[in-house]
């Protein structure tokens, strides 16, 4: 603890620090197109207070070009060269949040400055930190590089999502024939699907460079087809459950619904723009009474209704009274017998199920 990390909501202190490092949310617009606001206004109160020997790296997931043509010129209006007096350079954040293996310091960072002084600056203050840095030759090829994991992702889970819906049809256990298509020791890295996609990532970030495609008249057909499929893995959701309930001689009015996990992925407490919001959202517009268990996640906001949604607690009064319990996020901490044990009937959207034993006449699984 050397006491060189303090915190400040008082933006002249960017005078008397030696690194800056923009990283804030990079949402959409209700158009679904990129939101800088907040990448603006951070620049603009560096463009303030920017002073010879700064280093400014920019690592919020942004399409190619952000940073030389939005962050670039509004640091040029101060009369200071980039390179000789202030170095500017892109490197993305990289985190897996709760992943126990990967941290900020055994993740690969990336780092591509506006020159190669920029770089080389940027390269030296990452590498206090970081086990491997890795240099490229600019900006948007470290910005493309972040775009296209996070896509490489949605793309992948969009092909596993519609096998989930040709399985479904055929009668084909979707998950035993990932198991076995895992076997194979090469080629094939096996996804797992699920509700739809969540997180401030992986939803978003095909939307900024399909966006910055059309710069260049070129559409992104496969990224938008897999952003359509990934949607309707929610309907799928919801037609299982009216499926489920139409066997119970139910409707989703006034149907009792226990949602079990509502993070966008597992052991984590964030729920940005996780599936879960908008099967909530469904589900009450059809009538349906939901609550919700979560241990990471005590309240939601359903900005829809502008109010707040709290956890209920994992009891058997709970499990029983509701007409369905649906998993949708598979939280390690859950005792998925005990829920099995005490449901009505369980719909397992991520086969959270797999191992338990009593009581599988009651799972149905997508």
């Amino acid at each position: 603890n050397l006491g060189r990390l303090t915190a400040a909501t008082d933006p002249a202190k960017i005078k008397e620090a030696d690194v800056i490092i923009i990283c804030v949310p990079t949402p959409l617009t209700p158009n679904k197109d990129p939101d800088l606001t907040y990448i603006k206004e951070a620049v603009k109160q560096v463009e303030k207070h920017l002073r010879p020997g700064h280093l400014i790296t920019l690592e919020s997931t942004t399409y190619p070009g952000t940073t030389e043509e939005i962050v670039l010129p509004n640091l040029a209006k101060t009369g200071l060269k980039v390179g000789e007096d202030y170095f500017l350079a892109f490197s993305p954040e990289r985190v897996d949040p709760g992943n126990s293996n990967f941290n900020t310091k055994n993740t690969t960072k990336i780092v591509g400055g506006v020159t190669k002084q920029c770089t080389r600056v940027a390269s030296t203050f990452y590498r206090q930190t970081i086990e491997n840095v890795v240099e490229v030759s600019s900006p948007a090829i470290a910005e493309m590089a972040k775009i296209f994991e996070n896509t490489y992702r949605a793309v992948n889970i969009a092909l596993v999502n519609e096998f989930m819906l040709l399985c479904s049809k055929m009668k084909i256990d979707i998950w035993e024939v990932l198991d076995a298509a895992a076997t194979k020791p090469f080629g094939i890295q096996v996804f797992y699907p699920g509700p739809g996609i969540g997180g401030h990532c992986i939803p978003i970030d095909p939307y900024y460079l399909a966006w910055k495609a059309k710069e260049y008249d070129f559409s992104l057909r496969f990224v938008d087809l897999a952003g359509q499929i990934n949607n309707e893995a929610i309907w799928y959701v919801i037609s299982l459950l009216n499926s489920i309930l139409n066997e119970k001689k139910k409707s989703l009015r006034g149907a009792n619904l226990l949602l079990v996990g509502v993070a966008y992925k597992r052991d984590v407490d964030d729920y940005r723009e996780s599936p879960s919001l908008k099967i909530i959202s469904i589900l009450r517009e059809n009538g349906a009474n939901v609550s919700y268990h979560d241990p990471f996640i005590p309240e939601i906001y359903l900005s829809a209704k502008g109010t707040y949604l709290q956890s209920v607690e994992l009891t058997k009064e709970n499990l029983a009274k509701a007409d369905c319990t649906l998993i949708i996020t598979d939280h390690s901490n859950l005792d998925y017998q005990f829920i099995v044990d005490n449901a009505q009937v369980v719909l397992d959207t991520r086969n959270a199920t797999k191992n338990v034993q009593k009581g599988r006449e009651k799972i149905i699984r997508v």
